[in-house]
């Protein structure tokens, strides 16, 4: 990531999962970094979106690196799982599927960007990314459907967007992005990746964000953009 000034710290939250683990492994490889952090439910110390202290220990663990923190890429993500899986019709909503989405898609990003938002270097650029997803967008939806999955990553678009409005007050050359990965061959796709779709492995879709990453610039920040770099609609 040449655009970054090399010799900091890059974290991964999510670092368990299919897309978290490729992320790790191409930033270990790129050599920009003097050390690469990764956080999840097994790392230590521990995260969890839906843990507010483990998230605030995690932030303080980057931080007593003494590191210079110059990425944070969030790779977490709920479509289906514990019993839910996408609603087709209003006659299939549940509030307790519509909870966990948002917990886990919209206000455990926005508590991630609490932490460590302000953590982030103050010279030069840095970047925050989260994973959104474009059936987030409000503009692109003709299909209707997967209500919880689309209105939880539409308000996290929304958060991303506030808060690289007030990162840039005292960070002017920070980043703050939602970013849609495609369709990734990974536990939360599987199962839903038909259509025609083009399907990446992990390891094909880590560098094509992180090359999305590397391209974007402070103008750039509270957008929300495809693993292309293309601007996708809210």
């Amino acid at each position: 990531m040449d655009s970054l000034k090399p010799g900091g710290l890059a974290v991964v939250i999510g670092a368990s999962g299919g897309l978290g683990e490729a992320l790790m492994e191409a930033l270990r490889h790129n050599g920009a970094f003097a050390a690469v952090a990764g956080f999840s439910r097994a790392s230590e110390p521990d995260l969890d979106l839906l843990e507010e202290p483990t998230i605030r220990r995690a932030a303080t663990a980057a931080k007593d690196t003494g590191l210079e923190l110059r990425l944070v890429v969030d790779a977490t993500g709920f479509l289906h799982g514990c019993g839910f899986k996408p609603e087709k019709t209003l006659s299939a909503l549940d509030p307790a599927h519509m909870a966990h989405a948002f917990a886990v898609n919209a206000i455990g990003p926005a508590l991630l960007m609490k932490h460590f938002l302000p953590l982030m270097a103050r010279d030069g650029k840095s970047v925050f990314a989260t994973l959104s997803a474009k059936v987030g967008s409000i503009g692109d939806n003709r299909l209707g459907g997967w209500y919880s999955y689309r209105a939880s990553k539409a308000a996290l678009n929304q958060l991303v967007h506030s808060a690289a409005i007030e990162l840039a007050r005292k960070r002017p050359e920070a980043v703050c992005v939602a970013l849609h990965p495609g369709t990734v061959d990974t536990g939360l796709s599987s199962g839903f990746a038909k259509g025609g779709l083009t399907v990446r492995t992990a390891a094909e879709a880590a560098p094509l964000l992180l090359s999305v990453l590397d391209r974007l610039g402070p103008s750039d920040t509270g957008g929300f953009f495809d693993y292309t770099g293309e601007a996708l609609p809210w």
